[in-house]
């Protein structure tokens, strides 16, 4: 069955054109069905350089790869976001932060409408901050919540605040898990992820410019987060759970945990080991991708 992008907008239907101005793309300039009809898998995260490597990644596995390994930037017109195809995957950057990503998903969902793509999934592959987790651990969100525990995104719109679900696909995160298993070459567990406004304060970090509380009231809190099933803490699920819930995709968050943070807060691994951490949502993703393609 075709499932296509609900757009929960009425006034799109009115505008001659839609102008995806961070994306630098337009319907008006260009043809969205040609150039993205085909996709079926979107992976977003925050880095461009990330981003590009994964394209490089999963064109090798798809055996899509190009001569010289090239992958122009599609959004090369703006330096908001990084976007680049290969084969029925896209994958976009989304910046640092709940505003960055939210940004992002409103144009890239209109993106998807416009090209009359179905059946898609789109799944936000990143880094993270363990809680009770050897570093390297791969977290996939069963749902995300707050800075108090709770399953809900929180947005004031229009001066009145507005509450939206965060639960992600559950089937998906239970076919993402059997893929680990069957790759099986890191620790992965799905779990509850906090989504936080900031990196320090927020977080509960006592390695920020400012910060009035204690290391005990720190780990009283993140013992808190655990017992409700935290098990990792970044800065873009919420919004992106609540979006994808609006939008009728299929959504997942796949991160792999830098540090465990009852142990520390700041990231002290070598470069080539948070290099090798950071490829690892990569390849369960990919193995993914290649599975539900039938190319396993």
């Amino acid at each position: 069955r075709e499932n296509f992008i609900h757009l929960c907008n009425p006034h799109l239907e009115k505008m001659k054109e839609d102008i995806l101005y961070h994306f630098a793309l337009g319907t008006g300039t260009h043809d969205f069905p040609a150039l993205f009809g085909d996709v079926k898998f979107v992976c977003v995260g925050g880095s461009p350089s990330r981003m590009k490597s994964f394209t490089a990644y999963i064109a090798e596995e798809l055996g899509l790869a190009s001569p010289g390994g090239d992958y122009p930037n599609i959004c090369a017109g703006t330096d908001r976001y990084a976007m680049y195809k290969v084969g029925p995957v896209l994958s976009v950057s989304h910046g640092m932060g709940i505003p960055s990503i939210s940004i992002m998903l409103h144009e890239l969902i209109k993106l998807l409408h416009h090209a009359k793509c179905s059946n898609i999934t789109i799944i936000r592959i990143g880094t993270s901050g363990g809680i009770g987790l050897e570093p390297g651990s791969v977290v996939i969100t069963r749902q995300s919540v707050d800075a108090t525990f709770k399953p809900q995104f929180e947005q004031v719109i229009l001066g009145k605040t507005v509450i939206r679900s965060t639960n992600l696909d559950e089937q998906l995160a239970k076919e993402l898990m059997q893929c680990s298993k069957e790759i099986n070459q890191f620790n992965t567990v799905i779990g509850n992820t906090m989504c936080t406004l900031d990196f320090y304060e927020g977080q509960g970090r006592l390695d920020g410019a400012i910060c009035l509380y204690n290391e005990e009231e720190k780990l009283q809190y993140l013992k808190e987060a655990y017992d409700s099933g935290v098990r990792n803490i970044e800065m873009e699920s919420s919004v992106f759970a609540a979006m994808c819930n609006l939008s009728g995709v299929k959504g997942a968050v796949v991160c792999v945990t830098l540090l465990n943070r009852l142990e520390g807060d700041q990231i002290s691994s070598s470069h080539d080991v948070l290099v090798e951490y950071q490829q690892r949502p990569q390849k369960l993703v990919g193995y993914f991708i290649k599975k539900s393609l039938g190319k396993v």
